[in-house]
């Protein structure tokens, strides 16, 4: 095959001219920290999955910390998760002094089996973490009815499920007249959304809404736009201390933009996961991403194959000398290096994880690419395996 000249990265935003103008805006108003940009996104946000709080923030790494904070979850207490997830989600439970419990996951569709996180809950357990993994959606009834025998939350690890559906139900809201989840969402530059960096908190419960602004902004009961906006006053209180972590504006005005595009971006990702569906279908040497098998929207963060037919480094950089870029998604959480060191943890635990984890390569995937970029990784993923035949 012909070695294409110019770079074909994993992922690109999907940035345009509409996103700058909304910055450019932003900066001329004269404020540009969170305000009413801010407020916009948010009520997107709880127009898109129907949950009646939504608290924008500056990360979703972020999020679950003030979320994890505010759940009281601290030494001693445990949380199951994944541990095909990013570390983010660990990160956040081991610096809250808690201890995380891995679920195995189900190789085909890289979703956490709930059978085997039911298991895993143990009287010690204060919150279980399902991921909605590469934008399909985790199996929430079962995990939530798991979470409801023992009287604990369940809280959504969306970062992937800007737009994804469990059962006709957008990703962080109400179950068939349950109240709903928590769900915590990333605006990262790979996401189908972006607000360069960013998240979002969505939930179904006051109290722990006005918790989470509290502590989203240093603890103060008064954001600045309502303290220094038209009609504000400067005086506010602390009742507890609180961090650093608000959305500002500048950034709020490209998600702002996305909002009103995610359906088209969304769309598009599934017509280029259907090529490379279509395209790598029947290729040995590959196992392709399953389907889950319950009534869902997939949301196609990524894409990401299983290499069996040769050494995984070995197909990355073939990959790389034909000026294809590919993404780890992700390495198992309970094979890093300090999360054995410190709950010892290690291989053997999760056999579906780790048979996955040894495979799994992501390949591009952004509005952006164009049809022939998806049949340039198809023959070029061909032509390495059948070299190596």
């Amino acid at each position: 095959m012909k070695i294409r000249d110019d770079f074909l990265p994993l992922s690109r935003p999907a940035l345009g001219e509409e996103e700058a103008a909304a910055v450019v805006a932003s900066l001329r108003s004269g404020w540009i920290t969170s305000g009413p940009r801010v407020a916009e996104l948010e009520e997107a946000f709880r127009g898109l999955t129907g949950a009646p709080h939504a608290v924008a923030v500056a990360s979703a790494t972020a999020g679950l910390h003030i979320v994890l904070t505010a759940l009281g979850i601290g030494p001693g207490d445990e949380v199951v998760t994944p541990s095909m997830t990013f570390a983010s989600t660990v990160n956040q439970v081991a610096l809250r002094g808690a201890t995380p419990v891995f679920a195995d996951c189900d190789y085909g569709t890289l979703q956490v089996l709930p059978s085997d996180l039911a298991s895993r809950i143990s009287p010690g357990t204060k919150a279980v973490i399902p991921v909605h993994f590469a934008g399909a959606p985790a199996d929430l009834d079962p995990i939530r009815a798991a979470a409801d025998r023992s009287g604990i939350p369940v809280i959504e690890d969306a970062a992937h499920a800007v737009g994804t559906s469990y059962k006709g139900v957008p990703a962080g809201g109400a179950h068939r007249g349950m109240p709903g989840n928590i769900a915590v969402f990333s605006f990262h530059p790979i996401k189908n959304i972006t607000t360069a960096e960013g998240g979002m908190v969505t939930c179904h419960d006051d109290a722990l809404a006005a918790r989470l602004r509290l502590l989203r902004f240093h603890g103060i009961e008064r954001d600045a736009w309502k303290r220094y906006g038209k009609g504000g006053t400067p005086h506010y209180d602390i009742r507890e201390p609180g961090y650093k972590y608000n959305l500002t504006d500048i950034q709020a005005a490209i998600g702002v933009v996305q909002m009103r595009r995610v359906a088209d971006l969304n769309l598009r990702r599934a017509e280029l996961a259907g090529r490379y569906l279509g395209c790598l279908h029947g290729v040995q040497g590959i196992d392709l991403p399953q389907e889950v098998p319950y009534p869902h929207a997939h949301s196609w963060h990524l894409f990401i194959v299983k290499v069996t037919g040769m050494d995984r480094d070995l197909f990355i950089g073939e990959l790389a000398a034909r000026n294809v870029g590919v993404g780890l998604h992700f390495p198992p959480c309970h094979l890093l290096s300090y999360v054995m060191g410190r709950y010892g943890t290690g291989y053997g635990n999760l056999p579906e994880t780790e048979r996955a984890g040894g495979r799994i390569v992501s390949l591009p995937l952004f509005p952006g690419m164009a049809d022939e970029d998806v049949e340039y990784v198809c023959e070029a993923v061909r032509e390495i395996l059948a070299e190596r035949g």
